[in-house]
């Protein structure tokens, strides 16, 4: 774990939640259980290296639980925990924050 550079709470969140993908991991299971494929299309462009770290990342605060169904071939499930859905809020007021930058063309939409 980093070391934290201030005493401001928010860091403590951002070096659990901070980078690039975490946050619509997030996003994106707020849908409901997805598999691991599943979270790749929903992301195409993140890597699936990084998916796996950030899932663990997210497993390890008790963010997300991941579930193992045995099958063959093996079926591995992603969910949000009840801290997870605590984020909701977080997500709706990002969400928000982003269209409104996208609406005063500060960011592009994706492609």
């Amino acid at each position: 774990m980093k070391d934290l550079v201030s005493k401001c709470p928010v860091e403590n969140a951002m070096l659990v939640l901070g980078g690039r993908w975490r946050i619509l991991l997030i996003y994106y299971l707020l849908e409901g259980t997805k598999r691991f494929s599943e979270l790749r299309r929903d992301m195409p462009k993140i890597s699936q290296r990084m998916l796996t770290l950030d899932l663990r990342a997210l497993e390890e605060a008790g963010y997300v639980t991941r579930t193992i169904i045995p099958q063959v071939p093996v079926r591995v499930e992603y969910s949000l925990t009840e801290e997870g859905w605590g984020l909701k809020t977080l997500v709706e007021v990002l969400g928000e924050c982003g269209d409104r930058l996208a609406s005063r063309g500060y960011v592009k939409a994706a492609a």
